[in-house]
């Protein structure tokens, strides 16, 4: 379907007379060039616009208008660009800053002098070798930042997952020593860099009903004890090493609650006593805590009532449930989030963004079928 054509099956699925056609038309031809039809989760042939028409039409028609305000008001989009600069942006000032600062301070100069005072420099050059970046997903652009501090780092200090074996592990410390011809270096700081945290609970998490701590980061500390309990005494990790979890976005809920389960977990004995002595935790960007849908409700209770009434239960499964909402119309962890990220859809945005079923009766009740505007692809990490 060409766009013109588009436009005007849009048109009548809104009624829409002229004057209105027109004025929505310009808005929609300028974002769906600048920004929507970019998505990198539009099916092969699929643009914005024969998206929009396609999704606008599960909807009776006395809430179309509703949903499609929703769209034109309300969206956040982070498209390619954006997403681009925060993972430009993440060395320079979060990885190199936290290099000279710990290089001034052990060479006891301000951290301004850590690139002019030779000693500083050569124990930032060291710490800069001594740092290992790590992906939790596939939306973290570890190729990207490779590619971005080319000359600075080596491909060996970059792993795509934090899913590590042992040889691995063994791999990577036998290259950090051979670049520095140093057969007793170890690593210093690691970097687990992610796109996106809406929950945090798949970085870290207490279980209700086992009692444990899951997550990406328990599997991550289960990966390095096994690893180093074959290294005959010797260490991945130097006895002083420093954690650092990266974002380029964050939900204002994940980044306090990530830390706050951090600190509950740090005064069990889950981790082992060589973990690393401080944990940091940093974002590109931190979303508004009003930006949730349901934060200011007066604004939205509209389209929160289309969060209820076109809703699946089929969507409800064990995974869903691990977020603490049995009912996922305002997604994952009812985090309610009006977000799409250029290369997918966070499930923890609302339902209507990104699910699709095929309906029917589910729970004793006769689900509609959902159709996504901007379909959601599992993620994998």
């Amino acid at each position: 379907m060409n766009q013109d054509l588009g436009l005007r099956v849009l048109s009548q699925i809104m009624s829409w007379n002229d004057d209105r056609a027109r004025e929505e038309f310009r808005w929609l031809k300028l974002m769906a060039r600048l920004k929507y039809d970019g998505y990198r989760g539009f099916q092969a042939g699929m643009r914005f616009i024969e998206s929009l028409a396609t999704w606008l039409q599960q909807f009776q028609q006395r809430d179309r208008e509703t949903a499609y305000a929703f769209v034109r008001h309300t969206l956040v989009y982070i498209g390619p660009n954006e997403l681009q600069r925060l993972v430009e942006q993440f060395y320079p000032r979060i990885v190199q800053d936290r290099l000279l600062r710990i290089a001034a301070r052990k060479n006891s100069v301000p951290t301004y002098s850590a690139l002019t005072d030779r000693n500083a420099r050569a124990a930032t050059k060291r710490l800069r070798r001594q740092t290992l970046f790590m992906g939790l997903s596939d939306g973290a652009r570890i190729d990207t930042i490779r590619r971005a501090t080319s000359g600075l780092l080596t491909n060996e200090q970059f792993v795509q997952s934090s899913q590590v074996d042992t040889e691995k592990w063994k791999d990577l410390l036998e290259n950090l020593r051979l670049d520095l011809s140093d057969s007793g270096a170890r690593f210093r700081l690691l970097y687990l860099v992610d796109d996106f945290s809406g929950t945090g609970t798949s970085f870290l998490r207490l279980d209700e009903n086992s009692a444990k701590w899951k997550g990406k980061l328990i599997r991550l500390k289960d990966s390095i004890v096994i690893a180093n309990g074959t290294l005959d005494g010797d260490k991945l990790f130097e006895d002083s090493w420093t954690l650092c979890v990266h974002h380029y976005v964050a939900s204002a809920r994940a980044a306090t609650a990530i830390k706050d389960r951090l600190e509950c977990l740090a005064e069990t004995d889950v981790l082992p006593a060589d973990w690393a002595e401080a944990t940091y935790f940093s974002f590109g960007m931190v979303l508004p805590h009003d930006l949730p849908i349901d934060a200011r409700t007066q604004d939205h209770d509209d389209f929160l009532a289309l969060t209820r009434t076109y809703y699946d239960p089929s969507l409800r499964t064990k995974h869903t449930d691990v977020g603490g909402e049995s009912h996922v119309g305002l997604g994952y962890g009812g985090c309610a989030l009006p977000l799409v990220l250029d290369h997918n859809t966070p499930n923890n945005s609302v339902a209507l963004l990104w699910a699709e079923t095929d309906g029917g009766v589910h729970d004793g009740v006769v689900a509609p079928a959902m159709r996504p505007l901007f379909g959601r692809r599992q993620r994998h990490g």
